[in-house]
């Protein structure tokens, strides 16, 4: 199983969306994208989605959190994991 959050450090979804699975003891792997303008821009890209977080499970791009809400309030989420 793999969680990759792309996040920056003050912004409310990123922090929800870590919560979220943390409460759920689903370990994650985090990446900063605050100081890292480019990297940020080649992952939007990839993606093509422009806000964080940016969630990947096992290398399925899912959204970000509301995605991630969804799939769990639809008790959707461990089908991923």
């Amino acid at each position: 199983m793999s969680v990759v959050i792309y996040s920056t450090k003050n912004c409310p979804f990123c922090i929800a969306a870590k919560n979220l699975l943390e409460s759920l003891s689903i370990p994650l792997e985090e990446i900063d994208l605050t100081s890292d303008i480019e990297k940020r821009l080649e992952i939007s890209t990839k993606y093509n989605w422009r806000t964080v977080p940016m969630i990947i499970i096992n290398d399925n791009f899912i959204g970000g959190f509301d995605e991630l809400n969804n799939l769990y309030s639809e008790g959707k989420l461990e089908e991923l994991l």
